[in-house]
């Protein structure tokens, strides 16, 4: 695996994220004792990416969220790293080609611990028309030339091939293999938790003298500064900044209301694996009685499937949005039509709705056509909105809104470094590999792992799981409350693990979370 060119610059403090050093940088963003040079507001992927951009470039650097990393939409994903397929098929080339790069970025670069090549398997089922099959079989030869294009090789994503039946009933036995007439299989990104890699980013940008605050609130924007409340002590202040930028996503126009957003909703379906057992592969598969639309069936690394992926308009803006019963049914009966037999309800464990920051279109424009492209947006006082956009490109976002801002403001700042800026724990795969821990645990931590692996072996009672049937121990939690931002028991469940995902495994699991809160604190 190929190594970035670029050094990166010395870390200058700890990626160590801790209530103790939220109070101090707080007390120190509000003291006025140092010029502040960028203040992101927003804790999500693109305000960290933003965040660790601007520390990078030897800026002063200070992200302020409301509530806690990942809260909103960057937890809700379908937890994949596209290369830009589906804007291929709608004609938006550019988006496709910054896809393509940055998923090569993340692969072998940025995060190569967190995301890995995964197989998609799109079957040959009897909604799959033969004209159907040879559109698609077109554009996923275009997105492999995409894949080249970006200069990623095959060792990290292989070229799609053509499988017959019995290859594709060894990849998802699962089918109903009567009707089952061959396959097409390619591989794109997934990430192994998109919370984490949410976490990773802020770490990797405190290890570089950002702060970090969560828990912190803006109110509004004014000449004089940002107006801030610390919604843990209640108290308030303003923090100055030459340069703000805006990265609150679906909630971008509460500060800057001239933002036209028109924000989607997106549900997934959590599964028992039992609801198709040995499946190996993500699946792609045409929803029944539709056209161009297809569900998607994740295999994650913790047992778990999640079944999506639904596209409609929202019409409010939620801080938690729940799915939808009709939603989950939708996705579960086109599952059960496609499989020949009802998805058992003991296999549907849970749900979860995310809210898409879609640049607003046309009024009659269906929230699936609107594009996927970011903007960034001068606003008042010295202040740049970054809005729309992926999970996958969040790195290109914050460049841009970094570059933006610099110029905006008029900031002294070296250039972008965050092309091939490995993130806190990642190494090649090589190197992860001789750790000896499960996949999971590696796609938590990287190289980090022997860190929580050596708490496990001087404390064996940390090493046990928190809850019957749940993937986390003891240890996992104690290393998120001293190193991950943790700072609440819902912080650990439904964010740094996202045991609160399913009903049953977080009641089982809150009091050794708020164990692990009082212990650590």
């Amino acid at each position: 695996m190929g190594r970035s060119p670029i050094s990166p610059p010395p870390h200058t403090a700890s990626s160590s994220l801790t209530a103790r050093r939220r109070a101090e940088e707080l007390a120190r963003a509000c003291s006025g004792d140092h010029v502040i040079d960028l203040l992101v507001i927003g804790g999500g992927i693109t305000g960290v990416g933003i965040a660790l951009d601007g520390a990078t470039r030897g800026l002063r650097t200070v992200l302020i969220e409301a509530e806690d990393l990942a809260f909103g939409t960057s937890r809700w994903s379908s937890k994949l790293i596209h290369g830009g397929l589906r804007y291929l098929a709608s004609g938006d080339i550019a988006v496709a080609h910054e896809c393509a790069v940055e998923r090569g970025r993340l692969l072998r670069f940025i995060a190569p611990h967190m995301v890995r090549s995964m197989p998609m398997l799109l079957p040959l089922l009897p909604g799959v028309t033969r004209q159907k099959a040879f559109q698609m079989g077109l554009g996923i030869v275009a997105g492999d030339l995409l894949r080249r294009a970006a200069h990623t090789a095959g060792r990290d994503l292989p070229p799609p091939r053509w499988l017959r039946s019995a290859a594709v009933l060894e990849l998802a036995p699962g089918l109903p293999a009567e009707d089952v007439r061959g396959g097409l299989v390619f591989h794109d990104g997934q990430v192994t938790d998109d919370a984490r890699l949410v976490v990773a980013v802020a770490r990797t940008a405190a290890a570089h003298g950002a702060s970090v605050l969560t828990r912190v609130r803006a109110t509004s924007i004014g000449a004089d500064g940002v107006s801030i409340v610390d919604e843990r002590t209640g108290n308030s202040s303003v923090i100055a900044a030459r340069a703000v930028v805006n990265a609150t996503g679906v909630w971008a126009n509460k500060l800057a209301p001239e933002i036209a957003l028109r924000p989607s909703r997106g549900t997934h379906v959590v599964l028992d694996r039992r609801a198709l057992p040995g499946l190996r592969t993500n699946l792609t598969l045409p929803f029944p009685g539709e056209h161009n639309r297809y569900l998607l069936l994740l295999p994650q690394l913790d047992g778990h499937l999640y079944l999506g992926l639904t596209d409609e308009a929202a019409e409010s803006v939620d801080d938690v949005p729940v799915p939808r019963k009709h939603e989950i049914d939708e996705l579960v009966g086109a599952l059960g039509d496609l499989l020949g037999h009802r998805v058992a309800a003991a296999h549907v464990l849970g749900a979860y709705t995310g809210l898409r920051p879609l640049l607003a279109g046309s009024e009659s424009s269906a929230t699936s056509d609107l594009s996927r492209s970011h903007a960034v947006v001068r606003g008042r006082h010295r202040t740049i909105n970054v809005v729309g956009g992926k999970l996958t490109t969040y790195r290109r976002m914050a460049q841009d809104g970094v570059d933006a801002a610099i110029e905006h403001a008029g900031l002294d700042a070296g250039p972008c470094l965050t092309a091939r800026l490995p993130l806190v724990g990642a190494a090649p795969y090589g190197r992860l590999a001789v750790l000896g821990e499960s996949a999971l645990r590696i796609g938590r931590y990287g190289l980090e792992a022997t860190m929580v692996a050596e708490m496990e072996h001087n404390d064996p009672a940390l090493a046990e799981p928190i809850a019957p049937g749940v993937p986390v121990t003891h240890a996992e939690l104690r290393f998120a409350v001293r190193h991950e931002g943790a700072l609440t028991a819902g912080d650990l469940l439904d964010r740094r693990f996202r045991v609160g995902l399913v009903a049953a495994d977080r009641s089982a699991a809150l009091a050794a979370a708020e164990a692990a809160i009082a212990d650590e604190h």
